[in-house]
């Protein structure tokens, strides 16, 4: 595998961009190594600017549930492109792609579109805030939720933590609120409820973490949740900008069968462009501006590209057998994955949820933080390279989230179960 082009690069971004990249997982650092450049992608493939193809389990964190450069999708937004690439005015398209959301997803009454999920997930807790006139917002240990200042709170130990800040430049004051709590441990939240309960606006969680690498809450811990939050009078928030529309249609919600509040979407909504939304009961989403006093805006905000090629993706996905094919594929590579460990003599856990998965280096179950942290991260970043040197690109992180896409098919299982097995034997 040659890497001289990435490598001529990755010395010109690193005095240009900090770490050389535009978002840090990019940089390698839980791997090690130079990041291959990539140039093209097509179906379940990519190419990097050394000519080195690979099979890819990252379709840009999950948003390219079709594939790359689907036809479908890349029609929709050159015409879009054609008519005019913005007007920070409103456009038919973003009505359809509304009404497409409201019918899919259990919890829309109301949506407005964003850029990016960071901002959904933000400005659906500063609604919360405002619907119940109270500042603390509970998250878990290991959600990645954007890195809007209350979000990043390094996680905690105890049942009920006031952390600091989890980043430098994040006041204290911006995270004083914030209760970080143990993913799917039902106790803590009954815990920090019986203390906290009138304080807090609201809860929020992805129903499947996926920054943690893939673990899927309890069906008993969602319960609680929503339970508790109506009893208290708090709002309950999902984090579906990963999950949304990739665990099903009408994302985890609907599969676990769990109304939430407010909803945040994004990822797979956008069809690879920067889209996001949140969204949810119309009483509390008339607070948003112009409607009510909540301030939020955007220039770019249901900008008229994304929303064509968000629109030709759920098209897509709509089709009959879509999400049938996801998880057919899906369960072969998580059944592959488990054969070929097994075989090698290596042990591992495979998470997955649908289209969406993970293999942790680890001998013990993961469904909290704690464990995810517990698996083997060397292990991970020495299985990532000699992946990648078959032809496999995986998340550059043992805690971050593989993703198939429709385009994935028996030949690319079958050379990906190939490629662990050979690479599992070497780590034993």
């Amino acid at each position: 595998m040659r890497q001289d082009g990435s490598h001529r690069l990755y010395a010109r971004a690193q005095a240009l961009m900090p770490g050389g990249v535009n978002s840090p997982v990019r940089a390698f650092r839980a791997v090690g190594g130079i990041p291959p450049f990539l140039v093209c992608g097509e179906g379940a493939y990519v190419e990097d600017v050394d000519g080195n193809r690979y099979v890819d389990y990252v379709g840009s964190w999950g948003a390219l549930i079709c594939g790359h450069a689907h036809p479908e999708v890349v029609r929709a937004a050159v015409e879009a492109v054609e008519s005019g690439s913005s007007f920070g005015a409103c456009t038919p398209y973003e009505v359809a792609f509304a009404e497409v959301l409201c019918e899919a997803v259990p919890s829309l009454e109301m949506v407005r579109l964003v850029c990016s999920g960071t901002e959904a997930v933000m400005s659906a807790l500063r609604v919360a805030r405002a619907a119940t006139g109270r500042d603390r917002i509970v998250k878990f240990d290991g959600g990645y939720h954007g890195h809007a200042d209350a979000l990043l709170v390094r996680a905690g130990s105890g049942v009920a933590t006031l952390e600091l800040p989890d980043s430098p430049g994040v006041p204290a004051a911006a995270v004083q609120h914030t209760l970080s709590l143990p993913y799917n441990d039902v106790q803590a939240v009954e815990e920090v409820f019986a203390r906290f309960g009138p304080e807090i606006a609201a809860v929020v969680v992805e129903p499947v973490a996926g920054n943690m690498g893939v673990v899927p809450a309890e069906r008993a811990f969602l319960e609680v949740l929503r339970d508790l939050t109506a009893a208290y009078g708090a709002l309950l928030v999902f984090d579906e900008v990963i999950t949304g529309f990739r665990v099903g249609w009408g994302g985890a919600q609907a599969v676990f069968g769990i109304r939430p509040d407010l909803t945040s979407l994004g990822k797979v909504i956008g069809g690879g462009f920067p889209l996001a939304a949140y969204g949810g009961r119309r009483d509390v989403m008339s607070l948003v501006a112009p409607e009510g006093p909540v301030y939020q805006a955007g220039t770019l905000s249901g900008n008229p590209v994304a929303v064509r090629a968000g629109l030709a993706t759920l098209e897509r996905l709509r089709q009959p057998g879509a999400y049938e094919h996801l998880e057919r594929t899906s369960a072969q590579l998580e059944e592959g994955l488990l054969d070929a460990a097994r075989t090698a003599g290596v042990s591992v856990q495979v998470n997955r949820v649908g289209s969406m998965l993970t293999l942790f280096f680890s001998e013990i179950p993961v469904r909290d933080y704690e464990s995810a942290r517990r698996s083997d991260v060397v292990r991970y970043a020495q299985f990532f390279w000699e992946m990648l040197r078959r032809g496999v690109y995986l998340p550059p992180s043992q805690f971050e989230a593989m993703f198939v896409s429709l385009a994935h098919g028996p030949e690319e299982i079958r050379h990906t179960v190939e490629a662990a097995y050979e690479a599992l034997r070497k780590l034993r």
